[in-house]
């Protein structure tokens, strides 16, 4: 089974997005014991569209920036690095405590010293976004999309963003281009809007080509029964992760593909990975297989960008989620929270087990 990609656009790839800020300390250190952090632009979105982008796809980028403000410049400049083209509206800061970009600060953890993430988002510019502020006819229309990225962190964002990623959705379907959406469920989000969210949600999802989530997104977003208890181990659950994934699509038999991602963390530097996809009939399983991470942050996206990295590049289903797993393990090598991949055969020499030097 092989998705229909559209031809003749000028972009591979599309995400709406809040880009904002993320400190992490270096060396590993807790956030609380540090005085040297290291800055970097962020977003869950533009994390997996960076697989895409570094490895020469044209990416779109639909996003937020407070007007004059010295951080909106840096998170410019480092999409531009990443070879990415951004379209924004540009929000006046209203005063001191007015709009900004949201401040993510992450302790990555060391060893038996798990992660610690905290999110910062009061003002955040990117709660304004609607369809309003971009001409989604001339892009989906004229300059043509093969596959819109939707994220439920968006969606959820506010009530002006959730309209916004149907509006999108809407405008993808029109025009034939493909749908991904990756549920990401954040309580905080949901907490007192849980029937405008799960009614946003469910039309985004009837709508979508590429499901994904795990157990928590299905469940909460959704309503759908989780898997039942299985072995102690995550290779003793796959078979309640399929039953699982069997009843979402059942109610959304407009989907496609349905992917989810396993992880068993031994301690907080070695992680058992794996993956689940079902490509219309077809069950895709990659065992949990141990990998080595300098921080976990963005390994999740990096497996979704490498998934549709491969439908764009139009694969048999196999290598979707052997490429998906392998990028996703080469993004918790990066102190970024997103892969930066030199090119496929790196990719490649992950899922291989390959790490010998090559020259």
């Amino acid at each position: 089974m092989v998705l229909s990609v559209k031809e003749g656009c000028k972009y591979a790839l599309l995400v709406p997005t809040s880009m904002g800020l993320r400190l992490t300390p270096e060396s590993g250190q807790p956030v609380h014991s540090s005085d040297l952090f290291h800055l970097q632009a962020t977003s869950a979105e533009t994390n997996v569209a960076s697989i895409s982008s570094y490895l020469g796809l044209p990416v779109k980028v639909l996003t937020a920036f407070v007007e004059g403000n010295p951080f909106a410049s840096f998170i410019k400049s480092n999409l531009r690095a990443r070879g990415m083209d951004f379209e924004a509206k540009e929000v006046a800061q209203g005063g001191p405590w007015g709009y900004r970009h949201q401040i993510n600060v992450a302790d990555s953890g060391y060893g038996s010293r798990g992660p610690r993430v905290w999110n910062d988002r009061a003002g955040e510019v990117g709660r304004t976004l609607s369809a309003g502020d971009f001409d989604l006819e001339r892009i989906f229309g004229v300059e043509g999309v093969q596959l819109v990225h939707l994220s439920g962190l968006i969606a959820a964002l506010s009530p002006e963003t959730g309209k916004f990623c149907l509006d999108i959705a809407r405008t993808a379907k029109k025009y034939g281009s493909l749908i991904s959406f990756d549920l990401n469920y954040r309580a905080s989000f949901w907490k007192g809007r849980e029937a405008e969210l799960g009614g946003i949600f469910s039309e985004i999802c009837s709508l979508a080509d590429v499901l994904i989530g795990n157990e928590e997104d299905f469940q909460l977003c959704l309503g759908i029964k989780g898997p039942e208890a299985g072995g102690k181990d995550i290779s003793g659950k796959i078979q309640g992760f399929k039953e699982m994934i069997t009843r979402v699509k059942e109610q959304y038999p407009g989907a496609q593909v349905f992917a989810t991602t396993l992880r068993e963390v031994v301690n907080t530097n070695r992680h058992l990975w794996g993956a689940i996809m079902l490509a219309g009939d077809d069950w895709q399983v990659v065992q949990p297989r141990e990998i080595h991470v300098l921080d976990r942050i963005g390994g999740g996206d990096g497996f979704v960008g490498g998934l549709l990295y491969a439908i764009l590049k139009g694969w048999e289903p196999e290598k979707w989620i052997q490429f998906g797993w392998a990028s996703g393990a080469l993004a918790t090598t990066f102190l970024t929270d997103y892969a930066q991949p030199a090119d496929e055969a790196q990719i490649w020499s992950i899922w291989q087990g390959n790490a010998r030097v090559q020259r």
